[in-house]
């Protein structure tokens, strides 16, 4: 080795100790030390835009002493925080006409709905679209656990997790399906900020599985892998209605395991010809391999599959003949509204957050008002793909 050389496995652990030290400094900065995340709160008109009622009823409400005491502020403005938003659900569906109409998880005989969301090219918006799609789900009343399988831990991330602090001693799914010593889901799943929302969050760890699984193929020990994820699952699967899994952005045992569980499958997709001939092969791949789980005794069946468009401008011409084109080739199968890029969702992300928990007033009005309207059409797309397999309307 030349003196001039560097050893790039000293290279790379420095650089990243130097900058697993400036995001925790980062981290601190937005949240003090050993402060966890917290929600804000609604205005009225927002809680009522939640609820599907007019914000004079929540007022009418309020003045009759039902329902939570809402903070007032300056001008009279009512907020509500997300446990307020909850217990008017829970008040609203008492007397609601039609049951479900405020609480729309699920009822007697329907299954636990398992949505892996998944794409074989970083930077398709996998995990924004999970954390939206999760967040919003329990904002509308679904009890959800997100299970963060990327060994990059970006959605773990969102949620106030660094992993390289966080999670020093295990807490990942990992720990859950592991072949020797797994100990019960239970005891890794940790509450959010988000009313209705748990988490199970991702590391380095999950990547043990990928390695330990041949030995376990070869040994013929413990169950068979593509099971697992679901066996787990099953432990748990009278406490939620929904489950969202981000996969990590491979084919590899754990997507394939955390496929055998799933009930429907969401595809990311950014509309520029690169990615999608990278999702051509992703999709050869899976039908392969999930083909030799299937033939396994693996359960290959789904509810719904569909491609969601994501980061999508409107006036980009080979955009527009990208979408024309899967369109063309998948018909119902992609969903009819895209998620469009945004730099409201982007500004959002520099500080850990998502549109969801962001402030309006942080944005142009329309801005905020263009990327909210876009994924609330996106994910009100899957809520009713949800609430079909549960054979409502």
């Amino acid at each position: 080795m030349n003196s001039g050389q560097e050893r790039i496995d000293v290279l790379v652990g420095d650089h990243a100790a130097r900058l697993s030290e400036r995001l925790q400094a980062h981290r601190e900065q937005l949240f003090p030390p050993n402060a966890r995340k917290q929600l804000r709160k609604f205005t009225s008109g927002e809680a009522a835009e939640l609820l599907g009622v007019k914000d004079a009823y929540l007022r009418k409400l309020h003045l009759e002493g039902r329902g939570p005491e809402p903070e007032i502020r300056a001008g009279g403005r009512r907020y509500y925080s997300p446990e307020d938003v909850q217990n008017l659900r829970e008040l609203l569906e008492i007397g609601a006409k039609i049951p479900g109409t405020y609480l729309p998880g699920r009822r007697e005989g329907d299954h636990l709905q398992v949505i892996t969301v998944i794409n074989f090219k970083g930077g398709s918006g996998k995990t924004t679209t999970s954390a939206h799609l999760a967040q919003k789900m329990a904002l509308d009343g679904y009890r959800v656990l997100a299970i963060d399988l990327d060994p990059q831990a970006s959605f773990s991330a969102l949620h106030g997790f660094q992993p390289e602090f966080d999670l020093l001693d295990g807490g990942t799914l990992y720990d859950a399906i592991r072949y020797e010593d797994p100990v019960p889901v239970e005891s890794i799943i940790q509450n959010t900020y988000f009313t209705n929302l748990d988490i199970i969050p991702g590391n380095l760890d999950l990547m043990e599985f990928e390695h330990e699984t041949p030995r376990a193929i070869s040994e013929r020990t413990g169950n068979l892998f593509f099971t697992r994820v679901g066996d787990v699952l099953g432990q748990i699967e009278a406490d939620y209605d929904v489950v969202v899994m981000d996969c990590p952005p491979q084919l590899g045992f754990l997507t394939m395991s955390a496929l055998s569980a799933a009930t429907a499958v969401l595809v990311t997709v950014h509309p520029q010809m690169l990615d999608v001939m990278s999702m051509c092969q992703f999709l050869l791949m899976t039908s392969n391999l999930l083909g030799v789980v299937a033939e396994a005794g693996g359960d290959m069946s789904y509810d719904w599959m569909r491609y969601v468009v994501t980061r999508y401008e409107p006036g980009d011409g080979p955009q527009n003949q990208m979408v024309s084109f899967m369109r063309s080739m998948f018909g119902d199968h992609v969903l009819n509204h895209p998620v469009l890029k945004s730099t409201a969702i982007s500004d959002a992300g520099i500080t850990k957050q998502t549109l969801y928990e962001v402030e309006k007033s942080q944005f142009t009005r329309s801005t905020y008002d263009r990327a909210m309207e876009s994924l609330n059409a996106v994910n009100g797309e899957i809520e009713a793909l949800v609430q079909q397999a549960w054979g409502r309307s």
